[in-house]
């Protein structure tokens, strides 16, 4: 900026001249360009820079909303897509809690001025660990993958071991993420998943086992909606080799599903955005972890965790960080792991939800799913040439779509659903080549019979007219 300027700059801080002089005096330098001494002359810009005029705040403003119209969103088409952000019903409540001032700028749970945010936060975990049946839960970290990668590399500390073992099936996305954040501390390695169910290959999974094994991570509901129901036998072939089990689930689901520490999981990861939180664009997600109350494991976590003290008064109770000391907050460079700002937001938001469905709303909530998800695959394949690609497999509001046989690829379907106002399944032909022409529709308690009614018959419309 140059250094002649006399007015401030409406967005950008500190830009009051009296304000940057005084700035540049501290540090001892006259001009900001001294800031810059340490860049060489050649790759300095010296001239003007050739842009157009600044729009005004008006203009800019009807620029911004035009290209937002561009985008097209679920609250606008009929939507079947899922694959780790899913359409739910968000309680109203939900918004109005999280956007009060008292909680809308959390910062990792740790506001300059508390105003019930501690209490909050320990109010969610307590819920989401009744929901997971373990002792103990985190403030959420940024999604489930971030979630499952920190999961593992608590096993490998754990254990001392640098291998972990996961299905094949898990989403290509997520697998991406895990592999950055593990690496170079934790190998990844993978299991063959079976044909004809889409679930773990026990076969290939007890073959891979070994001392070298800091865990075995599996997904219940998978990503392809897959209800894994060998979870103990999984469990226990880890355990058989000191392996850690690790189990990721969609919260949503456990209002049906047995809670993961019931089939031998030792850490329970997952994402909250099923739990009153929109579909955002790059954001709206939440990853949680769940452990059972041991030193052995709480003193592994790297994130914040909220606990429950008397104070001196009597029958008062204070709110606050339980073991800090074991935080890169605390031990900075020599932290475990490095975790930075966190989603303490949307875990408020998750307790909301939590609080206002409780134990018969989940259960109800999970039962409609089913119930719809299963009517949606039974209408689906009934179209001559479209199958279901595991259809002897239980499955909870996911389900894979064969439309091999179709003659059509996904991406031609897709194109033509959303001409009729639908946004089709997840097109899986390049995460899953083998596969050919296979989608992974979603449906949710969101969905009426109308809707599912209407999907299939403009899917069969569309087949008949290829």
């Amino acid at each position: 900026m140059p250094n002649n300027r006399t007015y401030a700059h409406p967005y950008i801080p500190n830009t009051v001249p009296e304000v940057r002089d005084a700035m540049l005096k501290e540090i001892g330098l006259t001009r900001i360009e001294q800031l810059h001494d340490a860049i060489p002359d050649s790759l300095k810009l010296n001239r003007e820079m050739n842009l157009s005029p600044a729009m005004t705040e008006y203009e800019l403003r009807r620029h911004i909303d035009g290209l937002l119209a561009k985008n097209k969103h679920g609250a606008a088409y009929l939507n079947f897509l899922g694959a780790g952000c899913w359409q739910h019903f968000i309680p109203a409540v939900c918004d109005e809690i999280n956007q009060r001032s008292e909680f809308v700028t959390a910062y990792a749970g740790e506001p300059y001025e508390d105003h019930g945010r501690f209490q909050t936060l320990f109010e969610y975990q307590s819920l989401m660990a009744e929901l997971v049946d373990m002792d103990v839960v985190n403030v959420p970290t940024f999604d489930w993958a971030q979630a499952a990668s920190t999961a593992i590399r608590m096993a490998g500390r754990i254990t001392g071991r640098s291998v972990a073992l996961l299905p094949k099936s898990v989403d290509p996305d997520k697998v991406m993420i895990i592999n950055n954040y593990c690496t170079p501390v934790m190998e990844l390695r993978f299991i063959e998943i079976d044909e004809a169910t889409g679930k773990i290959d026990l076969d290939d999974l007890r073959s891979k086992l070994s001392s070298e094994v800091a865990a075995v991570y599996f997904e219940n509901p998978g990503y392809l909606g897959i209800i894994e129901d060998q979870g103990q036998e999984i469990s226990e072939l880890a355990h058989a080799v000191k392996a850690i089990s690790i189990v990721g689930v969609d919260p949503i689901s456990l209002g049906v599903l047995q809670p993961p520490s019931q089939y031998g999981a030792d850490i329970v990861c997952g994402d909250l955005q099923p739990l009153g939180m929109h579909m955002n664009y790059g954001g709206g997600q939440a990853g949680f972890i769940a452990t059972r109350d041991e030193e052995t494991y709480v003193m592994e976590y790297p994130s914040r965790l909220f606990g429950i003290v008397p104070t001196e008064v009597e029958g008062e109770y204070g709110f606050g960080d339980v073991a800090y000391e074991r935080t890169s907050f605390a031990l900075r460079e020599k932290g475990k792991e490095s975790v930075g700002t966190q989603t303490a937001l949307w875990g408020i938001t998750a307790g909301v939800y939590l609080s206002l469905l409780g134990p018969t709303g989940m259960q109800e909530v999970g039962e409609t799913i089913m119930q719809k998800s299963q009517y949606a695959a039974k209408k689906l394949s009934a179209i001559p040439g479209v199958t279901l690609l595991f259809a002897e497999t239980t499955f909870f509001k996911e389900f894979v779509v064969d439309f091999n046989d179709t003659g059509l690829t996904v991406a031609e379907i897709n194109a033509r659903l959303s001409e009729a106002g639908i946004f089709g399944g997840k097109d899986l032909s390049g995460s899953f080549p083998a596969w050919g022409q296979c989608a992974l529709y979603c449906v949710t308690e969101i969905h009426s019979q109308a809707d599912l009614d209407r999907l299939a018959d403009t899917i069969q419309t569309i087949v008949r007219q290829s």
